[in-house]
């Protein structure tokens, strides 16, 4: 079974990061359900997802998050969620990955 990345639940990610097990959890379920839509569904389930990045990347830094596709797209959330840890700034993730799931077509 694929996951999100992150090791274990209580291990920290990149050596001092820890990632809640919570937001481990959401991020595995909202990317099995993604990997199982099809595309046109994955293409319509686009715009909260990238609302979603913007979000995530104006907490950890000025730059935009380039659109690379729904086949990329939550490998771009990782690795957004990982950096919104490592800033401080993770308030809410589980909450908004919960939403965006809930939310798919």
């Amino acid at each position: 079974m694929a996951s999100s990345g992150f090791p274990a639940a209580g291990a920290p990610v990149g050596g001092d990061v820890p990632v809640p097990e919570e937001a481990r959890l959401e991020l595995d379920r909202l990317g099995r359900r993604w990997r199982e839509l099809p595309l046109p569904a994955a293409e319509a389930g686009m715009p909260p997802i990238r609302a979603a990045l913007d979000d995530l990347a104006a907490r950890v830094g000025p730059e935009p998050v380039p659109d690379l596709g729904p086949g990329v797209v939550i490998d771009q959330l990782v690795v957004l969620v990982w950096d919104a840890y490592a800033a401080g700034r993770g308030d809410g993730v589980p909450d908004l990955l919960a939403g965006l799931r809930r939310g798919l077509p």
